[in-house]
């Protein structure tokens, strides 16, 4: 047994059922956790339930084998997924002047295709660069980001309207949002019609980060739009998706509507096809970028947004 293993208790007891849709929250633990530290989860489950909840890009590989082995410092001869189950997020007990940064997105803020077990996504940079500075050392960065996700139509996941209580104005601490969505809104219009949807126009997407703006603020959470990125190449690209990229962008950046903009689009794109990321930020699929795109937007978040 590690020396680090604790025992998490529900109500004081070791086992909790969990209802189908629910949240449930441990007791607290008395557990040191570093900054940016890894923490291991282990769960047992005496039987298979009939759904679990699950992450599947979680660029992370968990750990899979029969029997009671929570204890195990070694699972030997575990199976191995890059998916996590059933956990939704770890709270930690922090001084009065801490707070947290929510970043709700897509797959580009969940990191698709930067490297497992890398701590790659763009929010891990932002994470690691805020600890730097004295000020905003004790802003905590949360990921919401979920692959395919959309504003205005559910995709793998709720579109990103329905989820904002849950994973915006609920989480503790939130006094930021940076929101980076809408290029899956545009990217899957021509097979609007297949999913019997009703296609999301430059109207609907502004209408809909207005709304968020709103909700948000009635919080009193500032709320920092983040500039669509390019996607010329990707099976998302047509001449109208990218008009009306550049109409939202120019939205984002000069109705004022947002309490800061956070250029991800200028941060990546290539000068000399702006249309197209930088071929040295391009993953290889021309929508998301690699482990150095992710760099370069974690780069240009201005750290001063987040001053205490």
């Amino acid at each position: 047994m590690s020396d680090s293993d604790r025992p998490l208790l529900f109500n004081g007891k070791k086992a909790v059922s969990i209802p189908p849709g629910a949240l449930i929250n441990s007791d607290p633990l008395d557990f040191d956790l570093p900054a940016l530290s890894d923490l291991a989860i282990s769960i047992y489950l005496p039987s298979t339930p009939d759904g679990i909840t699950t992450h599947p890009g979680s660029r992370t590989t968990s750990y899979l084998k029969s029997g009671d082995v929570v204890s195990d410092a070694k699972i030997s001869g575990a199976s191995e997924v890059d998916h996590w189950y059933f956990i939704n997020g770890v709270d930690v007990l922090a001084a009065n002047s801490a707070g947290s940064v929510v970043i709700l997105g897509d797959s580009i803020t969940d990191g698709r295709n930067s490297i497992t077990n890398g701590n790659g996504r763009w929010p891990d940079y932002l994470a690691r660069r805020l600890l730097a500075p004295k000020n905003s050392a004790q802003v905590a960065v949360l990921n919401e980001g979920i692959g395919g996700n959309r504003l205005l139509h559910d995709g793998l996941g709720p579109n990103a309207l329905a989820r904002f209580d849950r994973d915006v104005i609920a989480q503790d601490g939130v006094r930021w949002l940076i929101l980076l969505e809408g290029i899956n809104d545009l990217g899957t219009r021509a097979k609007a019609n297949e999913r019997n949807e009703k296609t999301a126009t430059v109207a609907d997407i502004v209408a809909t980060y207005d709304q968020m703006i709103r909700r948000a603020h009635i919080h009193h959470i500032r709320v920092y739009g983040a500039t669509i990125l390019p996607c010329e190449g990707s099976a998302y690209f047509t001449p109208e998706v990218e008009a009306d990229r550049l109409a939202i962008n120019q939205w984002i950046r000069t109705s004022g509507e947002f309490d800061a903009v956070i250029d991800l689009d200028a941060a990546t794109r290539d000068p000399q096809r702006p249309s197209r990321l930088s071929p040295a930020f391009d993953s290889g699929d021309h929508l998301h970028p690699g482990d150095a795109g992710y760099r370069a937007m974690g780069d240009a978040v201005d750290l001063a947004l987040f001053s205490q």
